[in-house]
Parts: structure tokens; C-alpha cells; sequence
């Protein structure tokens, strides 16, 4: 069985982060909301520098690189937040990044990379296209791949936003967390499972785009044929070794929305809490609102993985689907 990350290798990537990253809050819903019963609280990443969590587990990889070899700079594979965030660790780093990215990528995600001053590089549709690419570059320019998910120490990096969330509050029992590639999912469930072990964690992911619950439904790391979701950051065709090792190993569900729960609850946070949320940041809301978790209310902590979204597109979504969240308000 691959290695699980440790509690200790959590608390030693938040320090190493602390001066990079912000500590996010954990807001609370109006005790009024029907999905605020057994109290809800969000904790916010799309607050964090670079819009999403990714920062975390970039920076804390990037910055156990030896020097000599990121000297010559990194590259990555991403659909965007994973891109930009390793574009900020390298600049507060003072090494130069590349990013591969998908060629259908958000405008917003890919502005965001270039604003950072990150080199974008365009290929395929799929996460399995950009890896190649992105070791080919590596090959030729010896740059050093900094991975979006599955590595130990982007997951440690990750987990640092469940170290939040038991500190923050104590009396949290459950947490729901977005799936894609998995990181953010393994490094949450390895430290709050180290910290309580008695708190529920689920994973929550688009039907479109179920490669984590494809593969814990077979037992093994399953790749999807097709993926297609609105939440374009759900969307590897398939999670990694390690972190499908810690979903296997430390949660307990991983639970399945459609686009519309999504797109619904990416509207109740606007009018709930006044929130940019991007649709995959939104996922674990989704699965509340639809109710896709099984027993009764809980203290729930609804993980909110980013922001970087196009502010038209989030408007028409408001729009459209904003009065059909408005009775669970």
C-alpha cells in the first residue's frame, strides 16, 4: 500500500507555508438556513492568494526542491488554479515556471497564470495529455515538474487546510471536501482523521467526472474514457496512486452531484454569503443543498476549494438559478 501522509509532515508544510499563505476563515451560515440544521460553516479557499487552495501544496514542494536543481525553473500540468499557484510559489521563489494547460483552460485561470508571469503552454483536453507534454518540456529545458495532486508533498500542503479547520473549531463532525485529481481530498482527510478521528469526511465529486468513486467502487485507481463537467477543476480522468491510497484508507464517501446541484449551490453561496465561488469550489455545497449525505445534520464544514471564475458566466448562474436555491435560505 503507498505511503499515507503523516500529521507531522502536515504541520511541518504549514510552517513552511505560513509566511506564503493565507489562514482562511471559516464562515457560518445564518442558523435560519435549512442546511445550517446541525450548523454549517465554509472554509473559504477562494480567499486564498491565487484564488484556491493550490498554493499550499505548490509552494510547500517547490520549496523542498534542492537549489541547485530548481534553479533552472519548474513546469506543471494544470486546467488552471494548480497552474497559477505554482506560478506564484516559483515568483516568491525567484525561479521561472511554465504551464501546460488545457487548450479549452478558462479565460480567467489562464489570465491569472499570466498576470504571475508564468510561461503558458496549450495541449489537449485532458489531464493525461498535459502530463506528456509537460514531461517533454521537462526533458528538454531540465526543468523540474512540480505534480497537482498526487505527491506526498503537495498532498501535505493540502492537508494543511484540515489542520485549520480541526483548530479553528474543535467541534466539527464532518467535513466535505471537492475531488479532482485528489489532493486536497487526501491531505484534508490525513489530517483531520490524525486530529479527530471520529469526524466523517466525504469527498464529493461531479457525476460527469467520477474518477474517484470509480476507482473505490473497483478497488483500484480507475481512468474514465470521457469527463465532462461545469466544474472544470473535477475534471482528471483519473486520481493518482497516493492520493486514491489515502481516499481508500481515510474516507468515508465519496458522493456524487450533477451540474445543476452545482451550479445551484455555486448561487447560494452569492446570496447566502456574498461569495465568488467557482463551480468546483461550490461541489461540497452541492451535495448539502441536494441532499447527498447520509444520516442526520451535523456540525459540517463544507470545504470551498476556489474563486477563479469568469464574472459573466458567474452572474448568468446567479441569475438563472438564484431563485431556485432562495427557499433553502
Amino acid at each position: 500500500m503507498p505511503q499515507l501522509v503523516s500529521l507531522d509532515e502536515v504541520r511541518a508544510a504549514a510552517e513552511r507555508i505560513r509566511e506564503v499563505a493565507r489562514r482562511t476563515p471559516l464562515l457560518a451560515a445564518r442558523r435560519s438556513s435549512s442546511v445550517a440544521e446541525g450548523r454549517l460553516r465554509l472554509k473559504c479557499e477562494n480567499l486564498q492568494r491565487g484564488g484556491a487552495f493550490k498554493l499550499r501544496g505548490a509552494y510547500n514542494f517547490i520549496a523542498q526542491l534542492p537549489e541547485e536543481r530548481r534553479a533552472r525553473g519548474v513546469i506543471t500540468y494544470s486546467s488552471g488554479n494548480h497552474g497559477r499557484a505554482v506560478a506564484l510559489a516559483a515568483g516568491e521563489l525567484g525561479l521561472p515556471a511554465v504551464v501546460v494547460v488545457p487548450v479549452d483552460a478558462p479565460a480567467v485561470k489562464l489570465d491569472g497564470i499570466r498576470r504571475v508571469g508564468a510561461e503558458i503552454v496549450e495541449e489537449g483536453t485532458t489531464s493525461v495529455e498535459r502530463k506528456r507534454r509537460a514531461e517533454q518540456i521537462a526533458a528538454e529545458r531540465d526543468l523540474a515538474i512540480v505534480p497537482p495532486f498526487d505527491d506526498l508533498q503537495i498532498i501535505a500542503g493540502q492537508g494543511t487546510v484540515g489542520l485549520e479547520i480541526v483548530e479553528d473549531w474543535p467541534a466539527v463532525e464532518r467535513v466535505l471536501v471537492p475531488v479532482g485529481g485528489g489532493g486536497l481530498l487526501a491531505g484534508v482527510a490525513a489530517a483531520v482523521r490524525a486530529l479527530a478521528p471520529d469526524v466523517e469526511i466525504f469527498g464529493v465529486e461531479p457525476r460527469g467526472a467520477a474518477s474517484m468513486h470509480a476507482s473505490l467502487a473497483a478497488g483500484r485507481v480507475v481512468e474514465l474514457d470521457t469527463v465532462a463537467s461545469v466544474a472544470d477543476g473535477l475534471k482528471p480522468v483519473r486520481p493518482g496512486e497516493f492520493t486514491f491510497a489515502h481516499a481508500r484508507a481515510l474516507v468515508e464517501e465519496v458522493v456524487l452531484v450533477d451540474d445543476a446541484d452545482i451550479l445551484g449551490a455555486l448561487a447560494w453561496c452569492a446570496n447566502e454569503f456574498r461569495l465568488l465561488v467557482e463551480p468546483s469550489g461550490a461541489a461540497t455545497v452541492a451535495a448539502l443543498l441536494a441532499g447527498k449525505l447520509p444520516g442526520p445534520a451535523k456540525a459540517t464544514v463544507a470545504v470551498i476549494s476556489g474563486g477563479n471564475v469568469d464574472p459573466v458566466n458567474w452572474g448568468k448562474w446567479v441569475d438563472e438559478y438564484g431563485s431556485e436555491t432562495a427557499g433553502v435560505a
